[in-house]
């Protein structure tokens, strides 16, 4: 019964548009508690975080000093509004049993997506316009011919 009421949860959720669809991509096996559902969510967020620096700290270790300027900058935007985007979203239940489980939801599914970006710009092929250049020489490191 309370499995089914999970199941009826979320699919409320989803219909209303307060969850992603990829919120119940880990299997936590069987969660009784609102307890439970939260603290799965919670570590599965950490689980994506730890990916996305891995990947940005590996990314970023091959691009020039321009480049690694403008990625941080990107990055701690995207961090920033990552965060606040998950806050306004989940505000509907802050206070609520539930508020953890949608607010870590949230900030997981949106950092796949950046995994996803950054896994793109780090294995983006020679030659690809819509990527930065890894060693690129900037404008005014140019050597005069």
């Amino acid at each position: 019964m309370l499995k089914t009421m999970r199941c009826s949860l979320s699919v409320i959720f989803l219909l209303l548009g307060v969850l992603p669809a990829d919120v119940f991509a880990t299997d936590c096996g069987y969660l009784k508690t609102q307890s439970e559902m939260n603290q799965c969510t919670y570590e599965e967020f950490q689980r994506v975080d730890a990916e996305l620096n891995s990947l940005y700290g590996a990314y970023r270790s091959r691009l020039d000093v321009h480049l690694k300027r403008q990625l941080k900058a990107v990055q701690l935007a995207w961090v920033k509004f990552r965060d606040l985007a998950c806050e306004y979203e989940s505000t509907g239940v802050k206070g609520g049993s539930v508020y953890p489980f949608i607010l870590q939801s949230c900030l997981t599914s949106m950092t796949r997506s950046r995994v996803e970006q950054l896994h793109y710009l780090a294995n983006c092929e020679e030659g690809d316009l819509s990527c930065p250049a890894h060693n690129q020489t900037q404008p005014g490191d140019r050597s005069p011919p």
